[in-house]
Parts: structure tokens; C-alpha cells; sequence
């Protein structure tokens, strides 16, 4: 158990890390079209009981309760109601059984969040198909985001990349399963030590329902020092599918998006690689690898398309070509339609550069990368083959 300090709502779905900034007064207020109206003191499927608001986003609410039943408390997830939306978190349900059904004994599936429960409830719009998770956070986004932050400490960086692609490669290989949304708000830390863990539920079972504060104990969480006692877990499985049945045209967020994704062609599990890789640099620097802006005779896309260029370097003709017959992006030439001039910069002096990064740290990050941001997705470089890095040992 682990209590969040990032902010309480964002635009996308939630993920069950408990936020503990700025409480939304009233969320059916601030999050109504749709929504499950929650109050206080309720009691969800006769056992679980709200305690408080965890957050909202476009497709839930997440709500900390108390699980009477077993004496702990839980993240319960409430999806919108209509069919639409119980039709999604039933997909999700499935995937995240099949999660807990590939779990073994040698800890394979430990970095992702495990479904406790699920249940439906019907409100004035609709049937709610609700999620009962372990109670998980703060996020990854939550560290980046504190005053002046400027990239997290290279060993945790290491050690997160590490678990992410340990979760990852469960999720590929055990589950057939693509997260297809992995970004630094949707991996969750986790205490891994006994002391820190009392020390959380004391402090959340003494509120006794009421609003949790920041206190100056929970703060040292956050230092170098105990950064390395804790792990991660890839959360929300909102958008993910089937390596063999995809819910979704378009996935992933648009800084994190593979190149394919982009320009619409298929995608399969490489797209979840290319994402860590931008995760990975971001932990490490504290600013995204690619931030895709629109221009007036230009789309977002267009720019994002563009800066994977001038970072990884041209695109081979022939793929180009290809890509051209399913994408609007190309040119006869293989050359951007909308966007002619395109400067050039590599990935190690970008680091060195722009970050100073001194050289013996730059190189074999970069070497980590490069093959995770491969332009192919079936050359772009497995979780499996990602983790016998040297980057690790380095």
C-alpha cells in the first residue's frame, strides 16, 4: 500500500494509485455525464466501503474503500455506465483474468496489478461493471512531476525499466496480451519494505475516512534513499487487447506512440517496446523523448512522424514506399508530404548535449534504446532480448 501525490483527475482513464492532493469537493459534480453518483459511507456490493475520491478520468471513477471483509483497503474502479462503457470493462475483466490465471509460483506476472474482484452495479445511467484492484501508487508521473525535477537517479531508472520489461514480457509471451498504453501515469510503485508498508496503513486506517493530508513522514518516501525499496507495476489495462484480436485502430498516448501506430498500419506487441523506450528516456531525463506539437498547415501527427525522423535518422525508401499505399504521410520521393524541412540530431549527442551527459553513461544508454525504437516492428527488439542488456550492469 502506498499513498499517490499526484494530482486527482487527468483526461485519461484512471489507475487505482491513491491520490492524496487537492480532493474533488463533489465528483458527480465535477465528473457527471455518465458517472455512477458515489457518495461517502456507501457500500459497494455489500462489502466494500468508500472511504474517499481517488481520482476521475473520462472513462471512471476510482474510489478508496474499505473491504469489510477482509479487513483492507482496496482501489475500486467504477467505469460509466451504458453499454459502450460496461462492454470495454468487461474486455478489460477478461484481460485482467487471464492475468491472474498465467501467475505462478516463481513470481512471473509480480510487475502487474492484480485484479482482486469484479461486480456490476446499476445506477441512473445504466449497468457499471466495477474493478476491485490492490491499492497501489504513487505513479511514475507523480515522481517526474515534483519542483525540479530533472530526471529520476540513473540505478532506479534501471530498476523500473527492468520491471517494466519483466511485466511486459509476462504480458507478451505468458498472456498474448499488448498494454498498448504504457507511459509513466499507468506504472505504479509499490512499497517493498515491511516498515514503510505499516507506517502507510496506520496512516490511512487512522483518518478514519477522513481527507488524507501529506505528512512529512510520507514525503521521505520520495528521497534517493528509499526510492530502491520500492518496485512497480504496469496498472490499467483499459486500453489493452489481444496480441491476436485488437480492440482499436489507435492506441497508446500520443508521446509514447509507435511509429506504426502513426501511420495507421498494424501493430502487434513491438508497439509496447517503442513506448518503454520512451519511458525509459524520460524517467532518465525528465522530459519526453518526443512532444509532437501541430503547426497551421500541419497535424500533430505530421510533427510526431517528423521528429522520429530527425532523431532515428531516414526512413529506408522502401519501406517508405510501402507505408505511403497505407498512410498519407509520404510522398513519391518517400519524402513528408506536409513537412519539407527536417533537421538531424542522434540520440547520443542529444544526451550529451542538450543533458550533459558524460559519455560513459550516454553510450550505453543509447545502445539500449536504439533497438527498441527500431523502425520495423518485427526487428524492433523483444522485452526478453531488451533485459540481457549490458545497459543493466553498466
Amino acid at each position: 500500500m502506498v499513498l499517490s501525490f499526484g494530482p486527482s483527475c487527468n483526461p485519461g482513464s484512471c489507475s487505482p494509485a491513491m491520490e492524496a492532493s487537492e480532493w474533488p469537493e463533489d465528483v458527480s459534480a465535477s465528473c457527471s455525464e455518465g458517472y455512477y453518483p458515489v457518495s461517502q459511507g456507501e457500500v459497494f456490493n455489500g462489502r466494500y466501503q468508500v472511504i474517499q475520491n481517488l481520482g476521475c478520468g473520462y472513462f471512471s471513477t476510482v474510489w478508496l474503500c474499505q473491504d469489510m471483509g477482509k479487513k483492507r483497503c482496496v482501489a475500486v474502479k467504477v467505469p460509466k455506465g451504458g453499454e459502450n462503457f460496461a462492454e470495454a470493462a468487461l474486455d478489460e475483466v477478461v484481460l485482467l483474468r487471464c492475468v491472474n490465471s498465467k501467475r505462478r509460483k516463481d513470481q512471473a506476472g509480480d510487475h502487474v496489478i492484480r485484479l482482486l474482484d469484479d461486480f456490476k452495479m446499476i445506477g441512473e445511467n445504466g449497468f457499471h461493471v466495477c474493478l476491485v484492484f490492490e491499492l497501489l501508487g504513487p505513479s511514475l508521473q507523480s515522481l517526474l512531476s515534483g519542483p525540479g525535477a530533472q530526471g529520476l537517479p540513473l540505478p532506479f531508472v534501471k530498476q523500473v525499466t527492468r520491471q517494466v520489461l519483466q511485466g511486459l514480457h509476462f504480458l507478451h509471451k505468458e498472456c498474448r496480451i499488448i498494454h498498448a498504453d504504457i507511459k509513466p501515469e499507468n506504472i505504479l510503485l509499490y512499497v517493498t519494505e515491511e516498515s514503510l508498508k505499516t507506517l502507510l496503513h496506520n496512516t490511512v486506517t487512522s483518518s478514519e475516512g477522513a481527507k488524507l493530508q501529506r505528512p512529512d513522514d510520507m514525503a521521505a518516501l520520495l528521497d534517493g534513499c528509499n526510492l530502491m525499496k520500492m518496485g512497480v507495476r504496469i496498472a490499467d489495462l483499459g486500453s489493452a487487447c489481444w496480441t491476436y484480436k485488437s480492440f482499436s485502430r489507435k492506441i497508446q498516448t500520443q508521446p509514447y506512440r509507435a511509429l506504426e501506430v502513426l501511420l495507421g498500419l498494424d501493430y502487434g506487441t513491438p508497439a509496447d517496446i517503442w513506448s518503454t523506450a520512451c519511458l525509459a528516456f524520460e524517467l532518465a531525463t525528465g522530459e519526453r523523448l518526443f512532444e509532437p506539437q501541430a503547426g497551421r498547415y500541419f497535424s500533430r501527427d505530421d510533427d510526431h512522424v517528423a521528429r522520429i525522423i530527425e532523431l532515428l535518422g531516414r526512413i529506408p525508401p522502401q519501406a517508405a514506399f510501402f507505408w505511403k499505399q497505407a498512410s498519407g504521410f509520404f510522398s513519391r520521393k518517400s519524402a513528408l508530404l506536409r513537412l519539407s524541412r527536417i533537421s538531424s540530431y542522434d540520440l547520443y549527442h542529444l544526451l550529451t548535449d542538450k543533458y550533459r551527459w558524460p559519455q560513459h553513461q550516454a553510450a550505453p544508454f543509447t545502445n539500449f534504446l536504439l533497438p527498441m525504437l527500431e523502425y520495423a516492428p518485427a526487428r524492433r527488439a523483444p522485452a526478453e532480448r531488451c533485459l540481457q542488456h549490458p545497459w543493466f550492469s553498466t
